[in-house]
């Protein structure tokens, strides 16, 4: 059979299909359903895997345990973080993401400009990251817990889902590409957000209701301040796990 390289974006025209004797050596998939994907008699070598996992059986055993215990060894942060309950757990929390990224801001710092807008394997540049904590902030903390209607930073970048009309009605330029520089500039003032939020928490905060979606779009759900501050935290932990990932892999390319 003639080999065909084709694109499949936002599609569920194989949703429920059956694949035998097919090859998906060097394919992608991004942001895709695999739920109750069954991969039978097959070469899984060299094959990487992230997103959420659970109930992940490999030859009939469940990987999962395995998995997060040891993104638990490596990353300890993420035990703090499902361990947070009152206003000062809130709290200590910020106070190891503030020094976490404290660090590896300055790892980054080491490589030249052009290293920290570079991609690896597809995934966002270390600048796009921290763009999206820009906007991750704007929709979880200023929008929701501060009950702001449009706090959205021009170079804010949603998640990959996101429609780009959407973004762009809400002020976002998704196809810029700004200095370094303008980026931390953006972030340093989300971060000082934050740490005002949960420097004046309480406990009652905590559980004060949010009702405003986090962006036009999302499920107008209404949800607790320490929900959308957990939200906030959690993208803050799992993307600085991709940027530690990314750096170790852009220092190798640049020996010396």
């Amino acid at each position: 059979m003639a080999r065909m390289t084709t694109q499949y974006d936002n599609t569920d025209a194989f949703r429920g299909a059956s694949f035998t004797s097919a090859t998906f050596a060097t394919a992608k998939f991004r942001d895709c359903d695999m739920r109750q994907v069954k991969i039978v008699d097959s070469l899984l070598v060299d094959v990487n895997v992230s997103g959420e996992i659970r109930n992940f059986l490999v030859n009939d055993v469940d990987v999962t345990p395995f998995v997060e215990a040891e993104l638990d060894r490596r990353h300890p942060e993420r035990v703090q973080l499902r361990a947070m309950r009152s206003a000062d757990d809130f709290r200590a929390m910020w106070d190891t993401l503030e020094r976490l990224w404290t660090e590896t801001i300055a790892r980054a710092e080491k490589l030249p400009e052009a290293a920290r807008h570079e991609r690896v394997d597809g995934e966002w540049s270390f600048v796009e990251t921290l763009r999206h904590l820009v906007f991750a902030t704007d929709a979880w903390a200023s929008r929701t817990i501060l009950d702001e209607p449009t706090p959205f930073h021009r170079l804010g970048l949603t998640h990959t889902g996101y429609p780009a009309a959407d973004a762009a009605a809400l002020g976002l330029d998704l196809g810029a590409r700004p200095s370094y520089a303008a980026v931390m500039e953006a972030r340093a003032d989300r971060m000082a957000l934050v740490r005002g939020i949960v420097g004046s928490l309480t406990d009652t905060g905590l559980a004060r209701t949010c009702t405003r979606a986090p962006a036009p779009g999302y499920p107008e759900e209404p949800g607790s301040v320490g929900g959308c501050l957990r939200v906030v935290m959690d993208e803050e932990c799992e993307h600085r796990r991709y940027v530690v990932r990314d750096l170790a892999v852009l220092e190798a390319r640049r020996p010396g």
